[in-house]
């Protein structure tokens, strides 16, 4: 047993640089004006139809990375580690990165410009813990899910972290809806706010996490096919493109 999750391999290689510093307020909403001053929406309130060209899936913005590394060979289990140690260590890491993902654009994601947790076509509802179906706005939604995540991955008898402690039964059953969670808000960034990434030169970052993320998933079989299609586009554009080098 590990008794640090956050120590190991995965955490030198996954976004190896930080994000960009040293831009002032006022460079910043400069720079998100101008992008954001090419797609204002239309009276009625939806969205323009210049949105749905998907400006993620432009060659010029898919290629950004920032780093080669072998996003493949990272995500196998290496002999010497636990399984449960892996994933565990794994999905804190990404919840962690995509936490802060999720924060660079999260001025521009208001009750008011993502009034429903929408990705492309899809509607996401998060269930309470009667299991009660509750609609609610992107911003609440990702709420939702990073305090949540946060109980579980600090929650002893399910993330243990001490020598002696063991995973409990379900606890491949939580990891898959940790990651289902996480890709809801991955999706929403791209398609609701990668104008916003885009214009804080962020896209890099935020392709190499998907990246990563969809590996990892993949390797382990976290995500259901059915969840992961409406991004399909998507991940084989960045998948294809880290399989290139």
């Amino acid at each position: 047993m590990l008794g640090d999750h956050g120590s190991l391999p995965t955490d030198r290689a996954l976004l190896s640089q930080p994000p960009k510093t040293g831009l002032s307020c006022k460079m910043v909403l400069q720079a998100v004006g101008k992008v954001l001053r090419k797609s204002k929406a239309k009276p009625n309130g939806k969205k323009p139809a210049a949105e749905e060209k998907k400006v993620y899936l432009e060659p010029e913005h898919a290629q950004s990375r920032i780093t080669d590394c072998e996003f493949k060979e990272l995500v196998v289990l290496p002999r010497e580690i636990d399984l449960n140690e892996w994933l565990a260590s794994n999905t804190t890491t990404f919840f962690h990165h995509v936490n802060l993902q999720y924060s660079t654009i999260s001025e521009f994601c208001t009750g008011e410009a993502c009034q429903t947790m929408a990705v492309c076509n899809t509607q996401y509802y998060w269930y309470d813990e009667r299991g009660k179906k509750v609609k609610c706005t992107a911003p609440q939604y990702v709420d939702f899910v990073m305090s949540s995540v946060q109980k579980l991955v600090t929650d002893e008898d399910v993330f243990p972290t001490k020598y002696g402690r063991e995973f409990p039964s379900s606890f491949e059953s939580l990891v898959k809806k940790i990651c289902r969670y996480l890709f809801h808000v991955l999706a929403h960034i791209y398609s609701s706010h990668f104008r916003e990434t885009l214009a804080l030169e962020l896209h890099g970052h935020l392709n190499t996490l998907y990246v990563h993320f969809i590996l990892f998933a993949r390797e382990f079989s976290l995500l259901d096919p059915k969840e992961t299609a409406v991004m399909d586009d998507l991940t084989e554009a960045l998948c294809a493109g880290a399989a290139r080098g």
